[in-house]
């Protein structure tokens, strides 16, 4: 598994694109099944699935097992959104948490790491 990431609007998707030679199969966080992060390439937007998981009420542990065995070799693009005002909101402090916990999880497991901020990146593992 590889990841990228970075703040909104840094340049990941396109950066992830090249680094990795993926310009196919790529799904959307923002509408995609829940079930498509398990057959393509790469998903950006992955902070926004992880959204759907949260209103699903997903056990993301399992989750996170599920991927590692389901799809080894996605490239996930997600945007960093723990930094900054905690949300008043008791379901944004919530998917904010899941966000970073699930990243940790997957981080931890991937081959590789990236950090794009305008539009350069750092490979952090790897």
């Amino acid at each position: 598994m590889k990841m990228v990431i970075g703040g909104a609007f840094q340049g990941k998707h396109a950066y992830a694109e090249e680094t990795f030679a993926i310009h196919e199969g790529w799904a959307d966080g923002l509408d995609c099944k829940l079930e498509d992060i398990f057959s393509c390439k790469g998903m950006k937007h992955f902070h926004e699935y992880v959204k759907m998981l949260v209103r699903e009420k997903k056990d993301y542990s399992e989750f996170v097992k599920e991927l590692f065995d389901k799809n080894p070799d996605l490239c996930i693009v997600c945007n960093e959104i723990g930094y900054g005002v905690v949300p008043m909101d008791k379901f944004d402090r919530e998917y904010r948490e899941t966000v970073g916990r699930i990243c940790e999880q997957l981080a931890a497991g991937s081959q590789e790491v990236h950090r794009v901020m305008c539009g350069i990146g750092s490979k952090i593992k790897g």
